[in-house]
């Protein structure tokens, strides 16, 4: 239990500095959103409205640590404001709908992800300088590293222009109104394709170095050569000897990889128009609308928090070693 205070007391201190770099960011944007909005209107409202559009959005004139101050209440109180863009609508709503979006393709590729390079980087150990090893380790070291958006524009460009096989935009058809149902489930499935190929292909070559490595480095162990001596076959000591121990350093790069699809998730729900989180920071960005991007900006760090904790923990669960230390 003490262990898990300490990392409890960690991330909670690193959540605070993220959130004190999420206050002051956006401040040194240039431009002010409430004169952005108060010029678009042209001459529909009078100079004194302005003052109104300030406490309307809570930009009150006021020293700078008390509006920090008033920032860090508003987090723990879950009182985010209300977006500049899509006024009157909360931040927590407009988030709330976007996120469900962006965990929908977040998770499924990460697990597609984790668990086809996983097994490749398996195989790939088993039988490396074999022509199945060269062909993987290249590969996944390529796609590693291509960043995101030239993946992104690659995969729209063959399989959404020239092929034509797959939409080029949007979550779903937009002619079909959203419910749960088969219909709108397969739109939301199909274009999606896209989307989850760009990710994955991110993600894969990733697992499968990692765990090729890890492997690599365990089959000169004297536990795999006392199971091959003891006449066990290779199916079993490949699994269950070599690739069960070495799957517990992949389990820490899960945690990396998770700040990796948020960074690629984002530049591909913009390429591909996809309503996810990614595509609502760019969109504030454009509008300065500082409230969602704080929200957006205090969802990323808190995800990649919890994500690091509850690696923490499994890994401490999986290695006896360390659940004895």
């Amino acid at each position: 239990m003490a262990f898990l205070f300490r990392r409890l007391a960690f991330y909670l201190a690193a959540f605070l500095a993220a959130a004190t770099i999420n206050f002051f960011l956006p401040r040194l944007m240039p431009g002010d959103p409430i004169q952005l909005m108060f010029s678009s209107a042209g001459a529909e409202l009078p100079p004194e409205s302005l003052e109104a559009l300030k406490l309307t959005f809570g930009f009150v004139d006021g020293p700078l640590w008390k509006q920090y101050l008033t920032y860090l209440g508003s987090i723990f109180t879950g009182d985010l404001g209300r977006s500049i863009k899509y006024f009157p609508l909360p931040v927590t709503s407009v988030l709330g709908h976007a996120l469900i979006w962006t965990l929908v393709l977040m998770g499924t590729a990460t697990v597609i992800s984790f668990i086809l390079g996983t097994w490749l980087g398996v195989m790939a150990a088993w039988k490396r300088g074999s022509r199945f090893d060269v062909i993987v380790s290249v590969t996944s070291i390529f796609a590693t590293s291509v960043p995101a958006v030239v993946t992104s524009l690659i995969v729209l460009f063959v399989f959404g222009f020239t092929l034509d096989w797959f939409p080029n935009g949007y979550a779903a058809d937009p002619s079909l109104d959203p419910a749960f149902t088969l219909q709108y489930i397969a739109s939301v499935a199909y274009h999606g394709v896209l989307p989850m190929v760009t990710l994955c292909t991110v993600l894969i070559g990733g697992f499968t170095v990692t765990m090729r490595n890890n492997m690599i480095n365990l089959l000169g162990e004297d536990y795999i050569v006392m199971a091959r001596a003891k006449g066990l076959s290779d199916r079993r000591v490949m699994l269950w000897y070599a690739a069960r121990n070495a799957l517990l350093p992949t389990v820490s790069s899960l945690a990396i990889a998770i700040g990796t699809i948020l960074g690629g998730s984002l530049v591909t729900e913009v390429v591909f128009n996809y309503p996810g989180l990614g595509n609502v920071l760019y969109q504030a960005i454009l509008a300065r609308d500082y409230p969602v991007i704080q929200g957006q900006l205090l969802i990323m760090t808190a995800t990649m928090l919890v994500a690091n904790f509850i690696v923490d923990v499994s890994y401490v669960l999986l290695d006896p070693r360390l659940k004895a230390a």
